[in-house]
């Protein structure tokens, strides 16, 4: 078990989180900081990875966009979603291995959502949690020298329409949803708090 760090944010902007992401995953490597996980919420913004780049499949006028080098497709951010950003370094006993990494992350999130009542699931159209047949959670990452960048976004209480409107990660419009939608009214805090409870799912502990 891995001890880490936590760091929390309300809201901040994106190209922000990104720059801290960058450096923070050089002091990942160089063993200059302990794996570190970050919380934070973005003003509304719409990432563009690299298969979306080249399909161009973009979001609508209205949307701020921004191109960035994690997996995926398009992937709303805003108000109402929680993005968490592992900066950790992937190199316990069976974990370079990207498919396993996803595997433990979704793991960890379908057991917090078990938690709170809610019945997230796989799915096999892509990768993620989905609940009822929509996209509630979003995995995307990038990883130099096994330390990730990037991470996993939570639709929790999303303004209605904005995601749904979205091909969010080259599904079809209105398959990308939010808990607050699909009847379950949960905050940012106990959302948080149930994530940080199920840490140990990732083979990490989180220092007090």
């Amino acid at each position: 078990m891995r001890s880490i760090e936590l760091i929390q944010f309300s809201c901040e902007d994106h190209e922000k989180i990104d720059i801290i992401m960058k450096e923070m995953q050089k002091l990942r490597i160089n063993d200059n900081i302990k794996d570190t996980l970050i919380f934070v919420e973005h003003p509304e913004i719409v990432t563009i990875g690299p298969k979306a780049k080249k399909e161009n499949i973009l979001p609508p006028e209205d949307y701020p966009r921004k191109f960035v080098d994690r997996g995926g497709g398009l992937t709303w951010h805003g108000p109402g979603q929680l993005v968490i950003y592992p900066i950790f370094k992937w190199d316990l006993k069976d974990e370079k291995n990207i498919k396993k990494i996803i595997n433990k992350l979704e793991g960890w999130v379908i057991n917090t959502f078990s938690d709170l009542g809610i019945d997230g699931k796989r799915d096999q159209r892509m990768r993620g949690v989905w609940i009822n047949n929509k996209k509630i959670v979003s995995i995307g990452l990038s990883f130099l020298k096994w330390v990730s960048r990037h991470g996993l976004s939570i639709n929790y209480n999303t303004p209605r329409g904005r995601v749904e409107i979205l091909e969010g990660c080259g599904l079809e419009a209105g398959i990308t949803s939010s808990l607050n939608q699909m009847g379950h009214l949960i905050n940012r805090q106990d959302l948080e708090k149930n994530l940080i409870n199920n840490i140990n799912l990732l083979n990490r502990s989180l220092d007090k």
